[in-house]
């Protein structure tokens, strides 16, 4: 099931503003075709917002979009990821090992990345577990045997880690912990030109999957919805995602998501009402993607994160009284309150 296509992902390098360039590269599966990563001319070098994917093609790809544009890979000094997701993360360490590139990351990231290296594994545990509260045991043993050896390549932690702050360039980028998507996330302001560099927290045309890691991921959707009402604080710029196509308002997507998931707390309180009482029966009620395609039309991983997305949202109607919960046997029974 693809997620999200369209020119934007095909079209080649797009200059969004004087200096500043979106290059989309491929990725190697079948969910999100591409990602967007920004290339921002400084006066010592290039600076990427995100680096893709750690595969041959990206890498080309890259080279050719930046040859296209008068630049060569060598003149990348630096990388700031937004969060530490391989589409994000792993080609940055691979620009490092062949150029001396240096690596920015979210300091919020930091647990998660020492506890991938540490377990030697990329398989989301948190999240399977997550699914086994939700009632889909079989389905997360499924999903952990769907991925291969562990390949620590590409995870190696950042030259700097970064507090909320402001980065010192030529137009220098505040950075923002939006945390939700993952506990480390962050996005990157740039206040002169009205540009934000959102990563997977703010996307033009999905949801972003809430909590999808190996770490501990707390209260997930109400650390994002939190998150994104944090965007409107900031005056209005545009939109520069790193799935999709570059959109005039950052704030007109905001007030769209926090509908969507409005909507969606109300279309759970309804399924609970119905009958269902952990997060696997909630999620089979509900329609999914745009499409609002069936549960069952989904493959195994788009299931673990519908279920786990629906979890995420009963908990948020927990931790506002509208729900209560009950352990039995390892799965979260969920009701309405009266």
């Amino acid at each position: 099931m693809s997620l999200d296509r369209g020119k934007w992902a095909t079209g080649g390098p797009e200059t969004v503003a004087p200096g500043v360039h979106r290059i989309p590269l491929p990725l190697p599966n079948d969910g999100l075709r591409a990602i967007n990563v920004y290339a921002l001319e400084e006066a010592d070098g290039l600076v990427l917002i995100d680096a893709g994917w750690s595969i041959p093609e990206s890498l080309a790809v890259l080279a050719e979009s930046l040859a296209g544009l008068g630049h060569r890979l060598d003149e990348i000094t630096d990388v700031y990821v937004t969060h530490i997701h391989r589409d994000h993360y792993t080609q940055a360490a691979e620009l490092r090992h062949r150029f001396g590139t240096r690596v920015h990351l979210g300091a919020g990231e930091r647990p998660g990345l020492e506890l991938l290296t540490r377990l030697r594994t990329d398989v989301p545990v948190t999240s399977l577990d997550v699914l086994r509260r939700g009632g889909a045991a079989d389905l997360a043993e499924r999903m952990a045997s769907a991925y291969g050896e562990f390949d620590p390549a590409g995870w190696e932690p950042p030259d700097h880690w970064l507090d909320a702050g402001v980065v010192a360039l030529r137009h220098p980028l505040r950075v923002v912990p939006t945390p939700g998507h993952t506990r480390g996330h962050v996005v990157y302001l740039d206040e002169r030109r009205g540009l934000l560099f959102s990563g997977d927290h703010v996307l033009p045309h999905i949801t972003p999957s809430i909590g999808f890691e190996l770490g501990e991921p707390g209260l997930p959707l109400g650390d994002y919805l939190d998150s994104l009402a944090l965007m409107t604080a900031f005056p209005d710029t545009r939109l520069l995602p790193a799935h999709g196509p570059v959109a005039a308002s950052t704030h007109t997507r905001v007030d769209e998501l926090l509908a969507h998931h409005d909507k969606r707390l109300a279309e759970t309180e309804d399924a609970l009402a119905a009958g269902a009482t952990d997060g696997h029966a909630v999620a089979t009620r509900l329609g999914w993607t745009r499409r609002s395609i069936p549960f069952g039309d989904l493959n195994d991983f788009n299931r673990m994160l519908a279920v786990n997305e629906t979890v995420a949202h009963l908990d948020v109607l927990v931790a506002r009284g509208r729900v209560a919960v009950f352990e039995a046997g390892g799965v979260a029974r969920y009701s309405p309150v009266a």
